[in-house]
């Protein structure tokens, strides 16, 4: 199979165009209008951020939400903030990426059996969406999941990625154990369909604190290839 790259192009419109949560379009504007000074000459997306990556991709990497200043800024997810120089600069060293930077829409990357995307697609106030954000935006994750025929392993960032993934799996027909499995770095949950692989957010509350360092990331996207069936890079 592969990837259907027309549904794909039509979702990521229907996306950018989405206005469905009014406090996270108010918050994504207001950033994009107010901006930081560092990027005070810059004009901001200021508008969902859609998936990125190969539409024939054997690997997911799941998020949370786009960051304020980050995608929310670029356009593009992962793109433009810390979270993003260690997650493409990992995927990189992996294989699973043309270059260690991801900077602008405009930068050359290209990613290799590899879809990025965020369970919530718009900016949140505290990096925080509520619960029924979550689930307005959850029918765009299981859509683009979908189109993305190929992928068998998800990696998720975090405990909130972990259970959007869990969700998209019994969604899709393969529901978890019970008890429910518990999020972790390094976990892994193995399916008739998906499996997943858990891995901390590359953030800086994570990357400065030594609670990820390079070799732990890199772990699970080298195990992520394994479960894929990709091999060593």
């Amino acid at each position: 199979m592969s990837g259907d790259r027309v549904g794909l192009a039509a979702l990521t419109a229907e996306i950018v165009d989405c206005r469905r949560c009014p406090r996270l379009v108010a918050w994504r504007e207001e950033v994009a209008r107010v901006k930081r000074a560092a990027f005070a000459d810059q004009e901001y997306w200021g508008r969902p951020a859609p998936g990125f990556g190969d539409p024939d991709a054997r690997i997911l990497v799941l998020g949370l939400a786009p960051a304020a200043h980050g995608a929310n800024r670029t356009g593009r997810i992962f793109t433009g903030d810390r979270s993003g120089d260690w997650l493409f600069a990992s995927m990189w060293r992996c294989g699973l990426a043309n270059q260690p930077t991801s900077i602008a829409l405009d930068d050359g990357l290209e990613l290799r059996g590899a879809y990025v995307l965020a369970a919530v697609r718009c900016a949140p106030p505290a990096n925080k969406p509520s619960p029924a954000e979550r689930d307005t935006c959850f029918p765009y994750a299981e859509r683009e999941l979908r189109l993305l025929r190929d992928v068998d392993t998800i990696v998720c960032l975090g405990s909130f990625a972990w259970d959007a993934a869990l969700r998209l799996r019994a969604a899709l027909g393969d529901p978890a154990p019970r008890p429910r499995p518990r999020f972790g770095h390094g976990a892994e949950l193995l399916g008739e369909r998906f499996a997943l692989v858990g891995c901390y957010h590359p953030s800086q509350q994570n990357t400065f604190t030594g609670r990820l360092t390079e070799p732990m990331i890199d772990a699970v996207f080298l195990r992520a290839r394994e479960l894929a069936g990709m091999g060593a890079p």
